[in-house]
């Protein structure tokens, strides 16, 4: 069945400090310089999408925290960004407090699905999460058609992969019954390690086509970037990383295609 809307891609993965942040930002930056109108919505606390996109903490009066309690619609919610047809829901340190402000109201995990929904402006929409499971992860979830999973190359990799994949199972199950593993991205890659190699061997193993061929580099640059408030492909385009995720990027869009044909 063809869908319409936009398509909402869940950046996830319990496990921090696995280039999820930075994966999400320039995938959206790569989908935006295509012509496609893309926003990320930051729903982790730290607000590192935010930060990585220029949105200063001062600046952040809107957030998703807005969003999730109800007092504003997604437009309304949402920051321009310096990349034109990029835009971001932006985070700030209220959402820390937003499983106590609305753990009993009966559609908890699904605010943000409703508020997604009833919105039309955008053909992609990119959640950051947390690095954890909780009420945050869980309306991502409840809103995503699928989950973009980044994944380093180390040695605890596949074990962090399969209480992800229990995870999506359980949304699935409950809450999303739609919910699917978009891919599965293999980030900070260092050919020169053994290690990293067999990671990548035992992780296309496991999960198959599942796994994208686009492999990002461990590489100086794509970290340098969000210091500068900029995503890696806007920062130095040139560099390895920044063309991997624009290769990434075209795997998405090609994926993503056949998503919606299915």
């Amino acid at each position: 069945m063809t869908t319409t809307g936009p398509r909402i891609i869940t950046v996830a993965n319990q496990k921090g400090g696995v280039g999820k942040t930075t994966t999400a930002i320039n995938l959206a930056t790569a989908l935006a310089a295509i012509g496609e109108r893309v926003l990320i919505v930051d729903l982790d606390p730290q607000g590192n999408a935010s930060t990585g996109l220029g949105i200063e903490r001062r600046d952040r009066t809107v957030s998703s925290y807005d969003v999730l309690t109800g007092q504003l619609d997604l437009e309304a919610a949402a920051m321009p960004t310096a990349v034109p047809g990029l835009s971001i829901v932006p985070s700030t340190l209220d959402l820390l407090g937003i499983e106590m402000e609305i753990a009993s109201a009966p559609d908890r995990v699904l605010r943000l699905r409703n508020a997604i929904h009833a919105s039309d402006q955008y053909s992609y929409v990119l959640i950051d999460c947390p690095p954890s499971l909780n009420l945050l992860t869980l309306n991502s979830m409840a809103a995503a058609d699928s989950v973009l999973v980044p994944l380093q190359c180390e040695f605890f990799a596949l074990e962090g992969l399969s209480q992800l994949l229990e995870t999506v199972e359980q949304v699935r199950g409950s809450i999303n019954p739609n919910l699917s593993i978009q891919g599965i991205v293999l980030t900070m890659f260092d050919g020169r390690n053994n290690l990293a190699n067999q990671v990548v061997q035992d992780v296309r193993a496991y999960m198959g086509d599942k796994v994208y061929e686009t492999v990002i580099p461990r590489n100086v640059r794509v970290s340098e970037a969000p210091s500068y408030g900029k995503p890696a492909i806007l920062y130095d385009l040139k560099c390895s990383g920044s063309q991997a995720y624009l290769q990434l990027a075209s795997e998405v869009i090609r994926r993503e295609r056949q998503l919606r044909a299915a």
